[in-house]
């Protein structure tokens, strides 16, 4: 109970999740009501394993740079606040089609309201959830079509602090995971580069 437990492959090189946190305002369910049907695309498998009109929201994003369909993680000190933005003239070319449907859909101005997390909330679940991590890694093999681990490297983090984690929310090091579609929404969490975690924390024992 008093150390959060995470595990990664060590040749992996995909985001570690730190925690899961749905945005503000959640009583207007904006993942799912807003951000999926004002802005979700179809999904891949639309028409094959799911209805010919599943939507998918799947955005990994960070607020060093617009994502190619316009969406941006923002830091505001004088709110206090977190939040996503939304810009339509960032949309790729490649997306043409689907800036056509969110122009009817949602128009071209902000999201509204903007999806956020208080700076208070944050820091409440960085004390909860990962105030004490143990990062196990595993050295893979795989023999007539199993696969085997061997645990040879723990390390443990203690004491992340809010000032570290916007900061690293500033230079787009912690990104905002939304994974949602028609009808089951994945939760939207908040992952970070592995190999930065440390900055993250104020103290880091190897094990």
């Amino acid at each position: 109970g008093d150390w959060e437990l995470k595990s990664q492959r060590a040749s992996s090189g995909s985001l570690l999740t730190l925690f899961h946190m749905e945005p503000n305002p959640r009583e207007a369910r904006i993942v799912p009501q807003i951000l999926l049907l004002k802005y979700g695309w179809p999904h891949q498998e639309a028409g094959t394993r799911y209805l010919s009109n599943e939507l998918s929201f799947r955005q990994t994003i960070n607020a060093a740079s617009f994502s190619d369909r316009g969406f941006r993680v923002n830091v505001d000190y004088r709110e206090q606040v977190i939040y996503i933005s939304f810009n339509f003239s960032y949309i790729d070319d490649r997306h043409a089609d689907w800036r056509l449907s969110v122009r009817k859909r949602a128009g071209i101005g902000d999201i509204t309201p903007n999806p956020y997390w208080t700076f208070d909330e944050i820091e409440e679940k960085l004390i909860r959830k990962i105030n004490n991590l143990m990062y196990v890694r595993a050295d893979t093999k795989s023999e007539d079509g199993r696969e085997f681990y061997r645990y040879n490297q723990i390390d443990a983090y203690v004491g992340p602090t809010i000032k570290r984690f916007l900061s690293l929310v500033e230079d787009g090091v912690i990104y905002v995971d939304f994974d949602a579609r028609t009808g089951h929404n994945h939760g939207t969490k908040f992952r970070i580069r592995s190999n930065s975690k440390n900055l993250l924390y104020q103290e880091h024992i190897m094990v």
